[in-house]
């Protein structure tokens, strides 16, 4: 499974929009977890991290920690409800995705997003259920 751990965080770090972001990502069995320095280039017009990147760390976590689990198709967002629970400007972000619960068609993943004192700054849960384009034909995974 390591080998497709690594793979995964290959296909993340593949993916276009995380140019802009430049996150760092590890995968292990059912959690998946995301670091990012948040910075002025994520701000809102009054001087916090906008609540899309609370949305793209958390789902993206929530994602891979799925993803670990299914080593054969792409799986896709069919739901992701996220609350932001505390303001930040700059520092480092963290979030972390579980599974949950899973059956054979569809996982649910909770995730947390944290900052640089560990404080919780966010969460979600999410359901995604496998799609029928192969992991092996994703931008990043075969390579």
């Amino acid at each position: 499974m390591d080998v497709h751990y690594r793979k995964l965080e290959n296909m993340y770090a593949a993916a276009p929009i995380n140019q802009f972001y430049s996150p760092v990502m590890t995968v292990s069995e059912g959690m998946a977890e995301i670091e990012i320095n948040a910075n002025s280039s994520l701000h809102h017009s009054a001087g916090a991290v906008h609540g899309s990147v609370y949305f793209k760390m958390l789902d993206d976590a929530a994602f891979f920690a799925a993803s670990s689990l299914e080593t054969e198709v792409f799986v896709l967002t069919t739901s992701f409800t996220t609350y932001l629970t505390r303001p930040i400007s700059e520092g480092a972000m963290r979030s972390v995705g579980k599974v949950v619960n899973q059956n054979k068609s569809q996982f649910i993943v909770e995730a947390v997003v944290y900052d640089a004192e560990n404080r919780e700054i966010g969460r979600g849960n999410g359901v995604f259920v496998r799609s029928k384009q192969q992991l092996a034909d994703v931008n990043g995974y075969g390579v």
